[in-house]
């Protein structure tokens, strides 16, 4: 859920809300999420499918519809892989700037640079080899950096918290006035969901669980993982104005790491923020392409898209097809280098919109529930539909411009190219395990 959002895009995310408008955005956007996160956790304990969104909708929905939700599902976590990719060069060139030479071309008035797109690759091929390999080295991968993120963010925050000075935080909104402050939350709440996305993930890993794992601790994870990710977001959005002036950080198009290096007059507290990004980087890299890739298995296994995508390694028990096309869709996506950091993150609020409230919605037509697990689903189900209007509606302050559209479009039409590619009926068993 953490990735280098926080480092690579807070000139951003302060410049739509101000220190307060970008707290209470997280705050809230991550308040509204645990009741969809209870839904799952209910979902993932009946249903413990690696196809998620497409297992619940099955049978509820027509074949198309559940097809559709899990292929807009499948966008919220693969449009992360390209993100994440080029955030590797735009990280490393902060620490070598020699790598801002050899200028390919320009896109949107970002240029790109050869070895900024060598190190992209070089990053994708890693981790679709660690996750060829295994899912127990994948997971021992994420562990790992997960962790060392969580000690590193625990050091320079109570750094900053000591040495930074209210006034700094002032205005503490973006935008004067009562509707001021309105808006300027509701332009950071609008992107919450492509940063808070991860949690509902657990389900894609369920079929992977060890013999004997209890069910009810899939639902606990989700919602542990969420109340996490609000704290850790919350936290690092007013840690950061509150050691160097939030205007002049946005003007300058100053990162994470430099606001802090200028206020403790440290290169070193820099470089420690650094290394926190790399591993945040490279676990939610990670964990993105794990869940795409499952989902991509469940859509081949189904029938839903060319049956090769159904197939499952016979040494290593991945799904060694769905790992290769994700990697080459990313390589691809990254050649669009760093103009696709901020479309990127408008496109997956919107499709993670959808796949939460489609799974809701299945959760309570598919038989009766209990007042309480319904009433959590109904509201779930409403803050799905709300994030997708809050994107596709033009009125709506924030909504997708021409490039969102587009970004979307593109991925419809790549995936009714694989439906009219589907083979009508579901594959067997017996071949999903010999491939």
């Amino acid at each position: 859920m953490v990735g280098v959002g926080w480092l690579v895009v807070m000139d951003d995310w302060l410049g739509r809300g101000g220190p307060a408008g970008a707290a209470l955005g997280f705050l809230v956007g991550g308040l509204l999420l645990l009741p969809i996160a209870a839904t799952y956790g209910r979902l993932v304990r009946d249903i413990p499918d690696a196809g998620a969104e497409i297992a619940y909708t099955e049978g509820v929905f027509p074949r198309f519809v559940s097809f559709a939700t899990g292929w807009v599902m499948i966008l919220a976590y693969a449009i992360v892989c390209p993100w994440e990719a080029v955030a590797i060069g735009n990280l490393l060139a902060r620490i070598i700037p020699s790598l801002d030479t050899m200028q390919l071309y320009v896109l949107a008035g970002r240029p790109i640079y050869l070895p900024r797109l060598m190190l992209g690759l070089g990053l994708t091929a890693a981790i679709a080899l660690i996750n060829y390999r295994g899912i127990r080295l994948s997971g021992l991968f994420q562990d790992v950096t997960t962790f060392g993120l969580l000690a590193i963010f625990a050091v320079f925050v109570a750094l900053g918290f000591t040495h930074g000075h209210s006034g700094n935080l002032v205005p503490l909104f973006a935008r004067r006035g009562t509707g001021g402050a309105l808006l300027s939350t509701l332009l950071v709440l609008q992107i919450v969901p492509y940063f808070m996305t991860g949690f509902e993930s657990v389900a894609k890993g369920s079929e992977e669980a060890r013999a004997g794992f209890n069910p009810a601790h899939f639902g606990r994870a989700m919602r542990a993982a969420v109340i996490a990710g609000l704290i850790f977001y919350v936290v690092i959005v007013s840690v950061v104005p509150y050691v160097y002036p939030w205007g002049e950080l946005v003007r300058g198009h100053v990162g994470t790491e430099i606001a802090f290096e200028r206020a403790f007059g440290s290169h070193a507290i820099a470089q420690l923020i650094l290394a926190g990004a790399f591993l945040s980087l490279f676990k939610v890299y990670n964990g993105n392409f794990v869940a795409a890739s499952r989902m991509l298995l469940a859509v081949g296994r189904r029938g839903l898209v060319h049956p090769a995508l159904g197939g499952v390694h016979r040494r290593f028990g991945t799904p060694a097809a769905a790992i290769l096309l994700l990697a080459i869709i990313t390589a691809i996506a990254s050649l669009l280098g760093d103009a696709v950091l901020v479309p990127i993150s408008e496109v997956g609020s919107m499709a993670v919109g959808v796949g939460w409230c489609s799974a809701c919605v299945a959760y309570l037509t598919r038989a009766p529930r209990p007042g309480r697990e319904r009433w959590l689903a109904v509201l779930g189900a409403g803050v799905g539909l709300a994030i997708v209007l809050m994107k596709v509606v033009p009125a709506v302050p924030g909504s997708f411009t021409a490039v969102e559209w587009l970004a979307f479009a593109v991925w419809c039409g790549l995936g009714f190219g694989f439906w009219l590619a589907r083979n009508r009926a579901p594959l067997p068993l017996e071949q999903q395990d010999s491939e």
